[in-house]
């Protein structure tokens, strides 16, 4: 893979993609995270996914090693991976591939067809965690503050989301810091959700993707 599109990408974006050897490098260096399935990766500038998708990788890894041997937790613990997995991305063609890229991975490791309720929920899931904004500020192309979803496995099929704004979850060094205000608050007093969703399973989110596309005949 070139590592520019074209010159008028890089002097407008400075666009410039990670060679796969260097971000082979720059993981191990937090080899263990990458290893956690639950660890949360952000990359904000995520580009095509040059390192969301050997991230995804290597948490696939341990979900076959941990739970090889149960397809229910393997599905499962495959989904709390990638839904661990967030992206800034500023072009639309670029956000577009990285979501087309992380699900590839997931639906290879799975063997999932598009009709699978595990497909559409993945896909739903990638359309709230790669975001097409500006890390810088904060915000996605439309001007909005930029939101994630913090998502965990409570069990027995059952996800639970809440939703938090990027910026408020960055000021976590000034609201700690020595002398600030804040400092003698909690996290809980501080980073309070947006949003907190009822327990959802897998089915559930994948009705929220959309209805499924009819099998072909």
């Amino acid at each position: 893979m070139s590592l520019i599109r074209s010159k008028k990408r890089v002097a407008d974006h400075g666009e410039v993609f990670t060679p796969a050897w260097m971000v082979d490098a720059m993981l191990n260096l937090v080899k263990g995270e990458t290893e956690r399935i639950d660890a949360r990766f952000l990359e904000p500038a995520c580009g095509s996914g040059n390192f969301l998708v050997p991230v995804l990788q290597r948490k696939l890894a341990a979900v076959q090693m941990k739970f090889g041997k149960s397809d229910f937790n393997r599905r499962h613990y495959a989904l709390l991976g990638l839904m661990c997995c967030y992206g800034i991305e500023l072009l639309a063609d670029n956000i577009d591939e990285c979501r087309a890229n992380m699900l590839e991975v997931l639906s290879d490791y799975l063997r999932l067809s598009p009709e699978d309720d595990l497909y559409r929920a993945a896909s739903h899931v990638l359309s709230t965690n790669l975001v097409q904004g500006d890390a810088l500020t904060m915000k996605t192309t439309e001007g909005s503050p930029i939101s994630f979803a913090e998502w965990g496995y409570i069990g027995k099929g059952k996800f639970q989301r809440r939703d938090f704004r990027l910026d408020v979850l960055t000021g976590a060094s000034a609201f700690n810091a020595e002398g600030s205000l804040f400092a003698g608050l909690g996290n809980h007093e501080i980073f309070k959700p947006t949003k907190t969703y009822p327990p959802m399973t897998i089915k559930d989110l994948a009705e929220q993707n959309g209805p499924a596309p009819e099998a072909a005949a």
